[in-house]
C-alpha cells in the first residue's frame, strides 16, 4: 500500500452540475480533470443511464448544460475555428450547441452577442439568461457596428487604467467589478432577439420560474452596496407583460424558489446575528397577497463542508410535490432535508459525509457524494433508502493507497461541546512518536468533517497525525453557535487550544514539540492570531489570511460590511475594537517560524494582509517565508491552476518537514 502522493490530486475526477432529464430516464453531469501540461482544467459532459455512466463529449470545454428536452442537451462552447478567432479577439458572444443522445455530433444551435453566465430553458422557444454589463452601456447587444467600434477603441485606450466610483470595486474571482451589474434577459431561440428584464444600475439577485412567468429579485445599487432591500417582479415571457409583486427594505435577500404554487423567498433581517444569520423562509402567493413567514430557520440551507476535492457546484435544493428538498450542514456533514408547506423540516438522508449536489425525480434521488473517505462519486437511491454508489470514476486514483480514517473526538470547552477528528499516520505504531498538524478551516462559518481531504491525506501518508475541529463560529449548528461577532481570537481560540490539548492527551504518540499548525482565510487569521499568543507550535503556515482589520476594511471586497459586522465596531467610532482583534497588534510576541501563502488576485483577503504580517516577522527576526502566486485568487487551494496547487501544497509540506522532522 502506498501513501497518497502530493501529485495524486492531478488524477482525481471532480463531479458537478447533476441534472435528471425531464422524463427522469437518464441524468447528465459534468466531470472535470486536471490538465497539467496546459495548467488548466478540462470539463466534459457525462451521462448516467440504466445504471451506468459514460462520457458524452471530449472537447474539454463543456462545463455547463441544460436539458432542452428528454433527448437533447444544450450547452455553450467555442468549437469552430471562427468562434475561436472571435474569442481570441476579445469579442463577447455565446455559441450554444445541441447534442442529441439518439445519435450524431453536437450541432450549432444558437449564437448570441452576449457573454452568458447562467441560462435556463423556459420552453421550446425561449431561454432565460444572466449576463454582466457595465452600467454605462446597459444593453450592449443593441449597439450599432459604429458604436461597437467606438467601445472597443475606448477599451483599448483605457486598458492601462481603472477608475473606481463605488464599492465593492473588485470582487474575488471576478476581478474589477466597479460599474458592473448582473442582468436577466429573455432570448427568443428562433430570432436571437434579447429582452432585458432588469436594467443597470439595477442588480439581479436571483430568479425562478413558475408557469409562464419568470419571477426575479433585484435591487438598485449605488456608490455603496446595500445588503438590505430588494424588489420582486414577474414577467410573462410569452406576452412580455411585467408586474411588481413586492418591495422590502428590511430583508437581506439570499435566494428564490418556486415551490408548488407559491414562491419561497430565503432572506434574513440580520438583526439578531448579523450578516451570518441563517435565512428564514418566507412564502408568497404570486397571484397577490402578503409575504408570510413560513419557517424561522436556525440552520443553514446549503452545503458548507470543507474539502479540496471539488470543482464546480450543483443543485442545492429541488422543489417537488409542494415541498422543498434541500441540503443543510449539520455538525460535520451535509445532509438532505424536506421542508413542507406547513413550515416543518424533516430529515431525508443523513448519512455521514457530504452531498455536494443532487437531483430528484419522483422518488428517485441522484447525488454527487463525498462518502466513505473517498473522492466524489455518483450515488443513487429511492427516497427513504440508503444511497448506493453507481460510479467508480475515482477508484483507480485511490487504489492501493493508504487513506487515514477520521476518529471523532468530543470535548467540553468553555461551556461548549466541540467536535473534531484525528487522522492517524500511515503504518501507525503505538510505540513510536510522531509529528502532527493542526488544520483550521476558513469561514469562520464553515465546517470540517469526516470527508476526503487531499492535503490532510498527504500529511498522514508522510507520517503525521492530522487533527481538526469546529470551534465556536463554525457552521453546522444553530445561529447562536455560529455567532462570534466581536469575539474573534477569544472563545474560538480557546476552543482550538483546548482541542489541541485533548488530542495530545488522547494520542500520547504525538510529540508535543513537533506539532505544526496551518489554516486558510479565517484559518489564516487564526494562524496569525495563534503565533502572536503562543509559541507551542514548532512552525505555522498562514494562508490567504487577515492580519489587520483596519486595512482589511478598505481593501477587501467584503471589507466595508464584513469588518464592522464581525468586529462589533467600525473604523470611525471604535477603531480600537478593530485593532484589538488584529493579529498584527501582537506580532512583537511571535517566535514561531511561519510560512505565508498568498495570491495577488485575492480580493477577499488581499495580499497586503499577508505582507503586513510577513514584514513584521522579518522586522522581529523571526524565521519566515512568503510564497506569492501570480494570477490566483482566494480559491487557490480549491480551484487554482493545477501546477499552482501542487506548488502551494509542496511549500507547506516542505515547511513542515523542515521544522517537524
Amino acid at each position: 500500500m502506498k501513501p497518497i502522493a502530493l501529485s495524486d490530486i492531478l488524477n482525481y475526477r471532480f463531479l458537478s452540475n447533476l441534472r435528471f432529464s425531464p422524463d427522469g430516464e437518464r441524468a447528465a453531469f459534468v466531470v472535470a480533470t486536471a490538465d497539467e501540461e496546459n495548467n488548466a482544467y478540462e470539463q466534459r459532459l457525462w451521462l448516467y443511464e440504466q445504471g451506468r455512466v459514460r462520457q458524452l463529449t471530449d472537447l474539454g470545454k463543456e462545463g455547463r448544460f441544460q436539458w432542452l428536452d428528454e433527448n437533447r442537451l444544450l450547452f455553450p462552447a467555442v468549437r469552430s475555428a471562427k468562434e475561436k478567432k472571435r474569442a481570441e479577439a476579445g469579442e463577447e458572444f455565446t455559441s450554444f450547441y445541441v447534442l442529441d443522445l439518439r445519435g450524431g455530433e453536437a450541432l450549432p444551435f444558437l449564437s448570441l452577442p452576449v457573454a452568458v453566465g447562467g441560462f435556463r430553458v423556459l420552453d421550446e422557444g425561449h431561454l432565460a439568461l444572466t449576463v454582466t454589463v457595465d452600467k454605462s452601456r446597459p444593453q450592449p447587444w443593441l449597439a450599432t457596428e459604429e458604436e461597437k467600434k467606438d467601445a472597443a477603441k475606448e477599451k483599448e485606450e483605457n486598458k492601462d487604467y481603472e477608475v473606481f466610483d463605488e464599492t465593492p470595486f473588485w470582487f474575488n474571482g471576478d476581478g474589477v467589478v466597479n460599474g458592473k451589474r448582473d442582468q436577466l434577459l429573455i432570448a427568443e431561440i428562433e430570432t436571437g432577439k434579447l429582452s432585458a428584464l432588469t436594467q443597470a444600475p439595477e442588480e439581479l439577485l436571483g430568479f425562478t420560474v413558475l408557469g409562464d412567468e419568470v419571477f426575479f429579485a433585484s435591487n438598485v445599487r449605488g456608490a455603496k452596496q446595500s445588503l438590505l432591500g430588494f424588489s420582486l417582479r414577474a414577467c410573462n415571457w410569452k406576452t412580455g407583460g411585467t408586474r411588481q409583486l413586492l418591495r422590502r427594505e428590511d430583508l437581506s435577500f439570499a435566494a428564490l424558489e418556486a415551490v408548488g404554487e407559491e414562491l419561497w423567498i430565503f432572506a434574513s433581517e440580520t438583526r439578531r446575528y448579523g450578516l451570518n444569520e441563517n435565512s428564514w423562509v418566507y412564502a408568497l402567493d404570486p397571484r397577490g397577497g402578503e409575504l408570510r413567514l413560513l419557517r424561522r430557520e436556525e440552520y443553514c440551507l446549503y452545503n458548507s463542508t470543507g474539502s479540496d476535492c471539488r470543482l464546480g457546484g450543483g443543485r442545492q435544493w429541488a422543489a417537488q410535490d409542494g415541498s422543498l428538498y434541500h441540503l443543510t450542514t449539520r455538525e460535520g456533514s451535509c445532509v438532505l432535508y424536506r421542508m413542507d408547506p406547513d413550515g416543518s423540516d424533516t430529515p431525508v438522508l443523513t448519512r455521514e459525509g457530504s452531498i455536494d449536489a443532487f437531483d430528484l425525480h419522483g422518488d428517485r434521488l441522484l447525488l454527487i457524494g463525498l462518502y466513505d473517505m473517498r473522492p466524489q462519486e455518483l450515488y443513487e437511491c429511492r427516497l427513504g433508502e440508503e444511497p448506493r454508489r453507481v460510479s467508480d470514476l475515482n477508484g483507480e486514483a485511490i487504489r492501493d493507497r493508504y487513506i487515514a480514517r477520521p476518529e471523532a473526538l468530543h470535548l467540553q470547552s468553555r461551556g461548549l461541546e466541540i467536535e473534531g477528528w484525528v487522522l492517524k499516520p500511515m503504518d501507525f505504531d503505538p510505540a513510536k512518536r510522531y509529528p502532527a498538524v493542526l488544520d483550521i478551516h476558513g469561514g469562520p462559518k464553515t465546517v470540517y468533517g469526516p470527508l476526503f481531504y487531499h492535503e490532510m491525506q498527504v500529511w498522514a501518508g508522510l507520517g503525521y497525525f492530522v487533527f481538526f475541529c469546529n470551534p465556536k463560529g463554525s457552521d453546522g449548528r444553530d445561529n447562536e453557535f455560529a455567532d462570534i461577532r466581536g469575539k474573534y481570537g477569544t472563545v474560538d481560540y480557546e476552543n482550538i487550544m483546548d482541542f489541541t490539548d485533548a488530542v495530545l492527551e488522547a494520542y500520547p504518540q504525538i510529540d508535543p514539540e513537533r506539532v505544526c499548525e496551518t489554516g486558510g482565510s479565517y484559518g489564516g487569521f487564526m494562524t496569525n492570531w495563534i503565533i502572536g499568543h503562543t509559541d507551542r507550535f514548532c512552525c505555522a503556515a498562514s494562508q490567504r489570511s487577515i492580519s489587520n482589520w483596519l486595512s482589511f476594511w478598505g481593501v477587501s471586497d467584503i471589507g466595508p460590511f464584513f469588518t464592522p459586522d464581525q468586529n462589533a465596531g467600525d473604523l470611525y467610532r471604535s477603531p480600537e475594537k478593530l485593532w484589538e482583534r488584529s493579529p498584527l497588534k501582537y506580532a512583537a510576541a511571535v517566535k514561531t517560524p511561519t510560512l505565508f501563502i498568498h495570491s495577488d488576485e485575492d480580493y477577499r483577503c488581499p495580499l497586503e494582509q499577508g505582507l503586513q504580517m510577513y514584514s513584521a516577522l522579518i522586522d522581529r527576526g523571526v524565521e519566515t517565508r512568503l510564497c506569492l502566486f501570480h494570477g490566483e485568487n482566494h480559491e487557490l487551494s480549491r480551484s487554482g491552476k493545477p501546477k499552482h496547487r501542487l506548488r502551494r501544497l509542496k511549500e507547506i509540506t516542505d515547511w513542515f518537514e523542515k521544522h517537524a522532522k
